[in-house]
């Protein structure tokens, strides 16, 4: 089975972003978290490269993003 990279890209006091975590710890999924609020390079890729405004923001090998909390995505990675 191949590894597939994923990074959140998330913010203190987020549900949507604790939910995300919860949910990929809950199916064994390893993951990078970045704190947005303390990552400018981050938060810049997050919003003028792919142009979100709502954390979390999901990236799963580079090519596939979302925002928000996404169970149904997140279920596809397993």
């Amino acid at each position: 089975m191949n590894e597939t990279t994923v990074t959140v890209y998330s913010k203190p006091a987020c549900v949507q972003c604790t939910a995300t975590k919860r949910h990929l710890d809950g199916k064994g999924l390893v993951y990078r978290d970045v704190d947005m609020t303390e990552n400018s390079a981050a938060l810049e890729y997050v919003t003028d490269d792919l142009g979100y405004a709502q954390a979390p923001v999901v990236v799963v090998d580079d090519h596939n993003h979302w925002s928000g909390y996404r169970p149904d995505l997140i279920d596809k990675l397993t």
